[in-house]
């Protein structure tokens, strides 16, 4: 029997709207929305539900909001047991819930805090990021290396293959732009972000998340989460907190993390939580695994 696994989705997935549809239709929804906002002292529901869009992509509130989006489903999807779990950046944090290594309550107050402390580090050490199609992995991290030798830059997503995300210094990402353009990059895009996540340029961040891990109480997990920082399967609480701190600097292994799941017997995937970035990726991974998405009350009737 083939295993199934939960895939949950990072920053970039956010739209107006929101989760509305599940706050109308299901009370524990409503519940956990509520919850939320007590733990975390804002009505992140109206931004969710009703915008702007400028709002809802500060880091601070998108990070809440696709948790908690994410969380409700993996909630309400009862019919599903996963075997095992990932998510992209933010995304491990819903895993974990889903993992049971962390309580809602707990995690929705971690993931505001990384949010807050992410945007803060942005404008302390400003950065930008920006998406290079087309290239090999190995040619974008030499130039990235040459690059940093003047210049803060790194690879920071390996998405799938050919689709890989630079971070770093505004000069650092604009050179390594330059560079890939020349050496036959398809597409070279510069990204709309408040910072230069999964950098050097996240190191304030990290204090403060450290902090306030080492304030929360984790357990093991019930079944493994592959991480971003190694790709690899985890349930260990303490190599749990340990990646969450290493995976503001450093690259999200996201291809070999889906490579990883399917030697290990998956061979569903549901991406649960808003969008449907996860399920392109994987298709692009391997094209021969089902994928499914779970983001709209009408998406979870199918499986109640």
């Amino acid at each position: 029997m083939g295993k199934t696994a939960f895939l949950f989705p990072g920053q970039g997935s956010q739209y107006i709207g929101m989760a509305k549809d599940l706050y109308e239709n299901s009370g524990d929804a409503k519940l956990l929305i509520e919850s939320a906002e007590e733990i975390i002292g804002i009505k992140i529901s109206d931004v969710m539900f009703n915008g702007p869009e400028d709002a809802l992509k500060q880091t601070d509130i998108t990070q809440p909001a696709i948790f908690i989006h994410s969380v409700i489903l993996s909630n309400l999807l009862k019919t599903i047991r996963p075997d095992m779990a990932a998510g992209h950046s933010l995304g491990e944090y819903s895993a974990l819930v889903a993992s049971g290594a962390i309580q809602y309550h707990e995690a929705v107050s971690l993931v505001r805090l990384r949010g807050s402390a992410m945007l803060t580090a942005g404008i302390e050490q400003p950065g930008t990021m920006a998406a290079i199609l087309g290239i090999e992995k190995s040619k974008l991290e030499e130039i990235c290396t040459d690059v940093s030798k003047d210049f803060i830059v790194q690879c920071a997503n390996f998405n799938s293959p050919g689709q890989i995300v630079i971070s770093g210094s505004v000069e650092g990402v604009k050179k390594a732009m330059e560079i890939a353009k020349i050496s036959g990059a398809k597409l070279v895009k510069e990204l709309v972000v408040s910072g230069a996540f999964h950098s050097p340029l996240m190191f304030s961040a990290i204090d403060k998340l450290e902090t306030k891990l080492e304030h929360t109480n984790f357990v093991d997990g019930k079944i493994p989460v592959y991480t971003n920082v190694s790709a690899k399967p985890v349930t260990s609480k303490d190599e749990i907190k340990s990646n969450l701190s290493k995976q503001l600097s450093a690259p999200v292994q996201w291809e070999d993390t889906i490579k990883n799941m399917i030697e290990d017997g998956a061979t569903e995937f549901y991406e649960v939580g808003p969008g449907k970035v996860l399920q392109g990726l994987v298709k692009r991974i391997n094209p021969n695994v089902n994928i499914f998405g779970i983001d709209k009350y009408t998406d979870l009737e199918k499986f109640i």
